[in-house]
């Protein structure tokens, strides 16, 4: 459902770049339970089903508004703070709105917060910024920004400007530093409906990484920037670039970065 919301909110742990929960404007908000195929062995929610339900949430939010293209955008960035990760059947409320917007893109802010016993108790757990980026499916080639796309979502985004330049890649090192993780298998069920790698698909190496390295837990940050697609067929390769509390995984196709992934924690367990 979408409603304006009114009054103030802080966003008490999350990093200043993150814009803010607004005071006014469209946010849209739905919930959902975490379910069986959304977590570890261990029942920790897994990142590739926060990236799910990010993309969910994007769908359902352009579905209800009703907007111009509601299918004709792609994820270029996925930011996520992680407080504390969610369980098995944990039950999640999620919010979206706009934290600003470009000349062809739009950042998507999207607040999932633990709804406890008493349902007027919503704790904020995680934190996303994902830029999507307006595109003609047919060519994939950007497209502006429409009027009425930015009158709906205008209020929210308080005027916020958003670049859409690549962030992970500024100095890392060399791929030859690089410790290789070798050949990353594609299934027939990482790819969506365009044709395309799933966005969340990208995020199936770093929860491996997580899962051989447990000294990496909430809180965490971590980014998953997109270069290009992976189409159905290709090879993919892993490797891991380990820089003290930065670790960045790189995807690469035919040699060419696909996505880099970087993860930073300041758990240690």
């Amino acid at each position: 459902m979408s409603h304006p919301l009114h009054g103030t909110a802080t966003d008490a742990g999350v990093s200043a770049d993150f814009a803010p929960f607004p005071s006014s404007g469209r946010v849209f908000t739905t919930t959902r339970k975490v379910r069986l195929g959304d977590v570890t062995p261990r029942g920790r929610l897994r990142l590739d089903a926060i990236a799910r339900y990010l993309q969910d949430i994007a769908t359902d939010d352009a579905l209800d508004g009703n907007f111009d293209d509601p299918h004709g955008w792609v994820v270029r960035r996925t930011d996520v703070f992680v407080q504390r990760f969610a369980s098995y059947l944990d039950t999640l409320q999620l919010q979206t709105w706009c934290g600003g917007v470009g000349s062809h893109w739009a950042e998507r802010r999207t607040r999932i917060s633990l709804v406890g016993d008493d349902a007027s108790l919503h704790t904020p757990i995680i934190e996303a910024a994902t830029l999507w980026v307006r595109v003609d499916l047919q060519t994939l080639k950007p497209l502006a920004l429409s009027d009425s796309f930015r009158q709906m979502i205008g209020e929210a985004a308080s005027s916020r400007k958003v670049s859409a330049r690549l962030l992970v890649g500024r100095g890392l090192p060399a791929i030859d530093t690089a410790r290789s993780l070798g050949a990353w298998q594609l299934r027939f069920s990482d790819f969506d409906a365009v044709g395309h790698m799933n966005n969340a698909a990208y995020w199936e190496p770093l929860e491996e990484y997580l899962g051989a390295h447990r000294d990496h837990r909430a809180p965490l940050r971590a980014v998953v920037e997109h270069h290009l697609s992976v189409e159905s067929g290709a090879e993919m390769q892993v490797a891991v670039h380990e820089l003290g509390e930065r670790v960045v995984i790189r995807e690469l196709v035919g040699g060419s970065t696909a996505a880099l992934i970087e993860l930073r924690s300041t758990a240690s367990t």
